[in-house]
């Protein structure tokens, strides 16, 4: 029986971003994995660790705190979407029309799997993906031979890719959150 038989989705890997630079950043990225935990029909697997990055556009911002985690879900994109921004504003984010201001949270689905998508709402994988240093690095840390869909070794984007100030703040958020237990049996009933 295939997927739209049953009504079901499949589980798909799909990574995310993590960003923050208001109402403190790390304690907002680390109550955005507390949520990623909570999402119905998904499990958290991985997150990277940390990291201090330079703002986008506008400098006259503090510096943002940028991670990349790692689920596996049953939620269609746009379903995803809408979880997550409903994370962005319980955590406080105020979408406004400026473009790269300052934020509580930001949550942005990098790849879903290796599905393409275009539409009003989302673009998979992420427009910014393959120029943005606080996005690859995190990334190829938690799955350092990935392929994006369109064939390209996510190492030769690194290569092309200068870390622009990039820090590494913490060891690896999975580590952290394995040590306390937080990690394991995260699976949630459909």
């Amino acid at each position: 029986m295939s997927e739209q038989q049953s009504g079901q989705l499949a589980a798909h890997d799909v990574y995310l971003g993590l960003g923050a630079n208001l109402a403190k950043p790390i304690a907002q990225i680390q109550h955005a994995i507390t949520a990623l935990q909570q999402l119905p029909q998904s499990t958290l697997l991985a997150v990277s660790s940390l990291y201090g990055s330079k703002p986008m556009g506008p400098q006259d911002q503090p510096d943002y705190v940028n991670a990349v985690a790692k689920i596996s879900t049953r939620l269609a994109p746009l379903a995803l979407l809408d979880a997550l921004q409903q994370i962005e504003l319980q955590q406080g984010r105020q979408r406004k029309a400026e473009r790269w201001g300052p934020r509580s949270l930001d949550l942005d689905i990098l790849l879903y799997a290796s599905q393409t998508m275009v539409s009003e709402r989302l673009t998979i994988p992420h427009y910014g993906l393959a120029q943005r240093e606080f996005v690859l690095y995190p990334l190829a840390e938690i799955a350092p031979r990935l392929q994006l869909p369109c064939g390209t070794p996510l190492q030769a984007l690194l290569s092309q890719v200068p870390l622009n100030g990039l820090q590494k703040l913490s060891e690896t958020c999975s580590e952290q959150l394995a040590a306390a237990g937080t990690l394991c049996d995260l699976a949630h009933p459909e």
